[in-house]
């Protein structure tokens, strides 16, 4: 485990939904550099937990730090700039640009530098930052290994593909925590190779703090350095894959006896 403060932090964090307790004090931190995995049994509460953490739901109890300022209440655009970023179940491109546009979008909240101005006449500061998120654009493209892709239509990817790009355009403005809710569904083998690597690089070149959901439990003790288990809403276990594999309890309410 990476040592230092934590970057992400929920502390106490419950919800609701009518008379059903999805989180109940829920604790859970992630430091730089670290890849934490999240894994659970069908209603669990991961995806719950992921969308308090990414802004998107307000926890009933509890408090969520980023850098150690509490951003509970913050909105998941000030989340996300501020350095959190999340995929979803779900691919969610937009299939009406390209897969190289679908990236460089993740960068054009940054402003292109003179304003209006600057974008009419095509000034030699604006264009000197397109040509960088350009290039960052097809650095990260090609690091996820589907560079020749960058032309083409982000309408009608396979899946593998599709969630390659959501993993592009994820981190083309380097994150400083990365939330993956199954990323490796519906890749291929040398995907998830693929996928494997980039978030180590990501971890350990950027000092991003990287927590996923994951049903493929074997991706998960591979690529992960720690490991939490929640079930019924609470944290049934933490530790190493090692530790978590042997753990009776998560044996029994998660892994098998096997």
């Amino acid at each position: 485990m990476s040592g230092g403060e934590y970057v992400l932090r929920a502390r106490g964090v419950s919800v609701r939904f009518g008379g059903v307790k999805a989180l109940t004090g829920v604790d859970l931190g992630i430091r730089a550099g670290e890849v934490c995995g999240l894994i659970g049994p069908n209603g669990a509460g991961k995806t719950t937990l992921f969308d308090v953490l990414s802004g998107i739901r307000r926890p009933d109890r509890g408090r969520m730090l980023l850098d150690g300022v509490d951003v509970t209440r913050r909105s998941p655009v000030w989340r996300a700039r501020h350095g959190m970023r999340r995929t979803f179940q779900r691919q969610q491109l937009f299939g009406q640009l390209s897969v190289a546009d679908n990236v460089l979008v993740a960068q054009e909240w940054r402003g292109g530098g003179g304003g209006l101005t600057a974008d009419l006449l095509s000034a030699p500061g604006r264009r000197a930052r397109e040509r960088a998120r350009r290039e960052r654009g097809e650095r990260v493209l090609a690091d996820c290994g589907i560079g020749p892709l960058g032309p083409s239509s982000a309408a009608g990817l396979p899946v593998g593909q599709a969630r390659m790009v959501e993993l592009a355009r994820a981190v083309a403005d380097p994150p400083k925590v990365l939330l993956l809710d199954e990323p490796a569904s519906g890749l291929s083998g040398p995907e998830r190779e693929r996928l494997a690597a980039v978030v180590r690089r990501l971890a350990e070149r950027e000092g991003c703090a990287v927590l996923l959901v994951e049903h493929d439990v074997a991706f998960v003790m591979d690529l992960c350095a720690r490991v939490v288990v929640l079930d019924l809403g609470t944290v049934l276990a933490e530790g190493t894959p090692a530790e978590v594999r042997a753990n009776p309890l998560v044996r029994e309410a998660y892994l098998g006896s096997a």
